[in-house]
């Protein structure tokens, strides 16, 4: 019953794409952001973003919607909205200030995740991006499970070049095989950092192993890109802004909309191949 219930409410949503990292502060937030800006900016489509860190919220802030709140109506929470496009679900909004922890065990976080699935009045969805904490456990599996009811496109991974964040990135790709999540592909974040005074590029995390691209190839994973080190990108999520629309022409905004087509085309063509299937 539950599950014919989490089915029907998701029955609207066309492309469910998780973003996950094995390693916290490698930007997965900061990337689930640009990825729902990025796909808002056709008015056409209609984006969810939702966010299950449920210890450290951190989209309400990168999407300017500090101080927000969930307000209820008979069809179930709605959803907080960017643009009349783009609407965000997070736990930032459940709480009285932005500084109060989430001392919670695994049972309440789950309820929560499925609470935003089952409760939220998402309407009619193109895409549905989740924001997922770092690591491999419980609200991973719960996400999984619970969206097992509906499909799910597949999962972007998110890392850094460095040996230490790769370690992660492939417990990551490895729980994904195990739960038969299919992998869209990886992210390189902060991937190098060109001087905007002298332009010389500097490795701030240098790839000892060869970084993602070594990884993807020896685990035969999709590489969507890399994205260089830059100060807006901090500077825009702080100050709750898009770095795609405030920083147009830069290589990084240039970077991301690249990966974004590319995870467009995956969605669309799983999408016709399900279609096929049926």
């Amino acid at each position: 019953a539950e599950a014919a219930e989490l089915r029907e409410r998701l029955r609207s949503v066309k492309h469910v794409v998780l973003v996950l990292s094995g390693k916290g502060g490698v930007g997965k937030s900061t990337f689930s952001a640009l990825l729902a800006q990025g796909l808002a900016a056709d008015e056409a489509k209609q984006v969810a973003l939702l966010d299950i860190d449920i210890c450290g919220p951190s989209i309400p802030k990168m999407m300017g919607l500090e101080g927000e709140q969930v307000h209820q109506s008979g069809s179930g929470w709605s959803p907080v909205y960017v643009e009349e496009n783009l609407g965000v679900m997070s736990v930032g909004f459940l709480l009285s200030s932005p500084d109060d922890a989430v001392i919670w065990r695994g049972p309440k976080k789950n309820g929560l995740i499925k609470q935003f699935l089952r409760d939220v009045d998402w309407g009619e969805i193109d895409y549905l991006i989740v924001d997922t904490p770092p690591g491999t456990s419980d609200e991973h599996l719960s996400i999984v499970q619970y969206l097992s009811a509906t499909r799910i496109d597949g999962a972007v991974i998110i890392t850094t070049p460095q040996e230490v964040s790769l370690q992660d990135v492939r417990k990551e790709i490895n729980f994904c095989h195990k739960v038969k999540l299919p992998i869209i592909g990886v992210v390189e974040n902060m991937s190098g950092f060109v001087c905007p005074k002298c332009k010389n590029e500097s490795q701030i995390f240098p790839p000892t192993t060869g970084g993602a691209e070594k990884m993807c190839q020896n685990l035969n994973v999709s590489l969507l890109g890399k994205v260089p080190l830059d100060p807006q990108i901090g500077r825009s999520c702080d100050k709750g802004q898009s770095f795609l629309s405030e920083a147009p022409d830069s290589p990084a905004a240039s970077s991301y909309r690249n990966i974004i087509h590319r995870i467009q085309e995956y969605c669309d063509q799983h999408h016709f191949h399900e279609e096929k299937i049926i």
